[in-house]
C-alpha cells in the first residue's frame, strides 16, 4: 500500500505521537456535551496545540532546560501522525486536516511537526493504525512513542502489537479508562482533553 510504504521509508524523530484523529474528535464531542450539562456553560472547541503538549507530557516529555531556547527550531522534534477518514476534526481548533498537514508549532517541549494521513479505501482505520504503530515502534531512531487508539475497538490488537516492542523504548498508550496492562505505560486520555477544552477541576468539584 503506497501510504504505508511511505511510512516505512521515512526517518522518524526520537519522539512520535500516533493518533486515531476521528476517534479523539468523537470523544471530545461526548465530553463537551456531558460537561456543558454538568457545569452549565458553553465549552469552546479543544485547542489542538495545547492538547498535543499535554499528550507529550503524559508520555514523559518535560520542558527543555531553562538554558536552552525552545523557540529555536530543531532543539527537540516531536512528530505527530494524525490518521483520519473524515475531512476535519469538528471539535478542535484548528481541525481541518488539509490545514494541519505539514504544519508545526514550537513551545516549551520542543517543535511539534504534524502529518495527516488519510485512510484510503484499500484498508481500514484499525489495520492502518496497528500497522503504523508497529512500523514506528520498530524504527531504531524512535525512543518515545505515544499512542492514542480507539481503545474500545482495537485495544487488544494494540497490546498484542506491542508485545515484543523494545524495552528500551518508552511507549505510552492513552485510553479513557484503565485497561489490562501490556508492554507499555498507560495514561488517561480524558485529562489532556479536558485541559485542551479549558475545563477546570474546581468547576467539576463545585458540581459534585
Amino acid at each position: 500500500m503506497r501510504i504505508f510504504a511511505g511510512m516505512k521509508e521515512q526517518e522518524w524523530s526520537e519522539n512520535v505521537i500516533l493518533v486515531d484523529a476521528d476517534y479523539v474528535d468523537k470523544v471530545v464531542f461526548d465530553l463537551t456535551v456531558n460537561f456543558e450539562r454538568m457545569i452549565g456553560r458553553q465549552i469552546p472547541k479543544a485547542d489542538m496545540a495545547q492538547w498535543l503538549e499535554c499528550v507529550a507530557l503524559d508520555g514523559g516529555l518535560r520542558p527543555l532546560d531553562r538554558g536552552e531556547k525552545p523557540e529555536v527550531r530543531g532543539e527537540r522534534n516531536v512528530q505527530v501522525v494524525l490518521l483520519h477518514k473524515h475531512q476535519q476534526m469538528e471539535n478542535f481548533v484548528p481541525g481541518a486536516f488539509d490545514e494541519l498537514d505539514g504544519k508545526a508549532f514550537a513551545g516549551p517541549l520542543g517543535e511539534f511537526l504534524i502529518s495527516c494521513v488519510k485512510v484510503e479505501d484499500l484498508t481500514t482505520m484499525d489495520d492502518l493504525f496497528v500497522d503504523s504503530m508497529q512500523v514506528i515502534s520498530n524504527a531504531a531512531e524512535v525512543k518515545r512513542l505515544i499512542i492514542v487508539p480507539d481503545a474500545e475497538h482495537i485495544y487488544n490488537k494494540v497490546r498484542e502489537g506491542l508485545r515484543h516492542a523494545d524495552d528500551e523504548k518508552r511507549i505510552t498508550v492513552l485510553t479513557m479508562q484503565p485497561m489490562q496492562g501490556g508492554n507499555f505505560k498507560q495514561e488517561i486520555l480524558g485529562y489532556s482533553l479536558m485541559a485542551a477544552l479549558g475545563i477546570r477541576g474546581d468547576e467539576i468539584n463545585s458540581k459534585s
